[in-house]
């Protein structure tokens, strides 16, 4: 009897989430209780009348990252009590980072996309005093950077220094592309395509720059792409790494890296001059990559894990709403919960429930369809890219997600798709 089978999920579905469900019964007794003797201090943000977020969607920079380690918080509070070179710091951290990594040096950056513009002005430029000061004007200069898999949000990076892209959007095509004025391959490729692309650089004799922003976790490609013999490659600070929001990993070949800092902040007249990072940037940098290789990551995996399983359980309570857990294979590589709906059937769209959510107190965001921070103009990757589907289903990222935040998510969640299935029904 197909009914009865529903009636059997739904009833075992139900006593899965019992205990979140009491759980939840609770924490709204001591909420109300709270509210009524006006218990609660005001943070900084709320001082200013601005709202806190939940937030499932992940690193997103507009969310402001992630959260710092409390040893990288620890560790830029010490380096604020003191005055230092702030060369002399980059080079000693750039020893300290060939240390953990085994690529030949590093350097802190303003993010990833510092770390793109000043590997750029490093490839044009070298550490030539007169060719620093000439950019961006690149006259007389190798100034062409293949763009492999064209256009990007992210490229203008590359741009201010004066660089011009040369799209290319195969392994066949960067070859094709390169010619006597090429001065660094920019690639995101992962994989085979990257140890393609990594052949013909070497063949060709030009830097290539590897951007990984959300590349760690895992940790280990801190070390892979050093084994790889890849020129350049950066990771952002506040995504994955968690390290200060404002700061990224620049690692690679010695002589470009100290190309990269005389190109760089605190160097008056260099183009990268205005992408300042402070010593406690570069102090929280290191000190999150030195932490994630202290990390049992197969005990914070079951962590993460744990967290939208406890959504999952709340959400599958309502009729018609199934759920799947991936893990991206191409950054941002944490557990994440996919949620599914009828849109159609029910009336109600991703959008629908994403502001919603965005509505409520407390605030949380989702990942849909939508992203807030992106310039409406940009197109990237092909021109006349072909049409994309809308997606069916939002996603839920556990690394962003607070201890204790899973089951407000998932009653709110709950709640928000229990009422439009009745409704549709």
């Amino acid at each position: 009897m197909p009914g009865n089978a529903s009636s059997r999920r739904s009833f075992f579905k139900l006593l899965a989430a019992a205990p979140l469900l009491s759980q939840i019964a609770v924490h709204d007794l001591y909420a109300t209780a709270a509210k009524a003797v006006g218990a609660g201090k005001q943070n900084v943000y709320e001082r200013l009348g601005v709202k806190t977020i939940i937030n499932c969607r992940g690193t997103w920079t507009y969310l402001s990252g992630s959260l710092e380690f409390p040893e990288v918080r620890q560790a830029q509070l010490e380096a604020s009590d003191y005055f230092i070179n702030v060369i002399e710091l980059q080079r000693a951290v750039g020893r300290r980072l060939a240390e953990l990594t085994g690529a030949e040096s590093g350097i802190v950056t303003s993010g990833s996309a510092g770390a793109m513009a000043a590997a750029t002005a490093a490839c044009m430029a070298g550490a030539d005093d007169k060719l620093i000061w000439q950019l961006p004007d690149t006259t007389g200069l190798k100034n062409e950077v293949v763009m492999t898999g064209g256009r990007s949000a992210f490229d203008s990076a590359i741009r201010l220094t004066g660089a011009k892209l040369v799209l290319a959007y195969s392994p066949e095509e960067v070859a094709n592309a390169i010619t006597d004025q090429t001065t660094m391959i920019y690639t995101n490729s992962l994989g085979e395509r990257l140890e393609k692309e990594l052949k013909i650089a070497k063949d060709r004799k030009v830097p290539l720059l590897l951007d990984d922003a959300a590349g760690i976790p895992p940790v280990d490609n801190a070390k892979l792409y050093a084994r790889m013999g890849i020129d350049m490659y950066c990771f952002s600070g506040g995504k994955g790494l968690r390290g200060p929001q404002c700061s990224g990993l620049l690692l690679g070949r010695k002589d470009l890296i100290e190309a990269a800092l005389m190109n760089s902040n605190p160097r008056e007249g260099a183009v990268c001059r205005p992408m300042k990072v402070g010593k406690e940037e570069i102090i929280g940098c290191l000190t999150a990559l030195e932490t994630w290789l202290k990390i049992d990551e197969k005990k914070l995996y079951a962590e993460w894990n744990a967290r939208i399983d406890r959504i999952r359980k709340l959400v599958e309570t309502v009729p018609g709403v199934t759920t799947n857990t991936y893990i991206p294979t191409d950054g941002n590589r944490y557990p994440t919960l996919r949620v599914y709906w009828d849109q159609q059937a029910w009336g109600y769209s991703i959008s629908d429930l994403a502001n919603e959510l965005r509505a409520g107190n407390p605030v949380i965001e989702i990942l849909g369809a939508d992203n807030p921070s992106l310039v409406r103009a940009v197109r990237e990757g092909r021109p006349n890219p072909k049409e994309h589907k809308a997606p069916d289903h939002i996603e839920l990222v556990s690394m962003t997600i607070k201890p204790g935040e899973d089951v407000i998510v998932g009653q709110r969640l709950r709640a928000a798709l229990s009422a439009a299935q009745k409704k549709a029904a």
